[in-house]
């Protein structure tokens, strides 16, 4: 087990949580390993830190270019790397230090497997809650959701034979739509079922933003971009929308008819008999 791994760590705005990601992979019980810090024309010290580290040892490595977005850093990065086999992780999250070992041993041992990903814990600070096991293994589980960690271990050829991440998606689920496409030719991927993998819960990060701001948005980016997929899925795809709509209609009632919604309208009516009547 001497394969290079290369490790691709974007960077915009989260050189303050830089070393704590760099250290991560400092620590990692398996050497053989690159780290190509992406500065992705961000305006703080991220230079100033990765310089730092690449002086500590010189596997680390750091690029520049303008900004792009995480895709367009992460393709930046891995087009130079040299290893065999990718990890990608942000500049705020954390791996544990055996998880390059694990994740390298089973993409030696089988080669119908392209993409390694891990359980993971939410992080803030110092306090780690929330375990949470992704169960994604093929195409089919990654239809409707991210079955899988962002940040993953996959074979360098994985990412030729898809062509790299959409740098058209700069507002979030570019590794579910990554997921996809190296499904769709035919790969597996394979969850380690124990915490290996550490996420910095943050309320202004991209996955949050595209949680509550964008997800109509992308995933009709995503079902319209492969359109024939989830035509080949059509009664799945029905069934998913439908529940879809249902659960959120649930939850709509549930709020209207919630204490807190029925006292809020109680004290406001009023006030907007008041504003009628000023109007008029």
């Amino acid at each position: 087990m001497n394969s290079t791994v290369s490790v691709i760590i974007p960077c915009y705005n989260q050189a303050h949580f830089l070393s704590d990601a760099l250290h991560s992979i400092l620590e990692q019980t398996y050497n053989n390993w690159e780290c190509i810090i992406v500065n992705d024309g961000s305006p703080d010290n991220t230079e100033t830190i990765a310089q730092d580290w690449c002086k500590k040892d010189d596997r680390f490595k750091y690029l520049y270019k303008e900004n792009g977005g995480l895709s367009s850093a992460r393709n930046y990065g891995i087009n130079v790397a040299k290893g065999e086999y990718i990890v990608t992780l942000d500049a705020d999250d954390k791996y544990e230090k055996t998880f390059l070992s694990k994740g390298v041993e089973i993409l030696d041992n089988n080669k119908k497997i392209g993409v390694v990903s891990s359980w993971g814990y939410r992080f803030v600070g110092t306090v780690y809650s929330e375990l949470f096991k992704p169960d994604g293994k093929n195409l089919n589980d990654f239809l409707f959701k991210n079955a899988a960690i962002g940040t993953s271990l996959f074979r360098k050829q994985c990412w030729i034979e898809v062509q790299g991440y959409d740098e058209n998606m700069k507002r979030g689920y570019e590794d579910w739509e990554f997921y996809i496409r190296v499904g769709k030719k035919g790969w597996e991927i394979k969850i380690i079922e124990e915490p290996l993998f550490f996420y910095r819960q943050n309320p202004v990060s991209m996955r949050a933003a595209a949680v509550s701001n964008f997800d109509k948005e992308i995933r009709l980016y995503i079902f319209k971009k492969h359109k024939e997929l989830y035509q080949n899925h059509f009664d799945e795809t029905i069934e998913f929308l439908l529940n879809s709509i249902a659960f959120n209609k649930k939850n709509e009632l549930k709020r209207i008819n919630s204490i807190d919604f029925r006292l809020g309208n109680t004290i406001l009516k009023p006030f907007r008999f008041l504003m009628k009547i000023i109007k008029k």
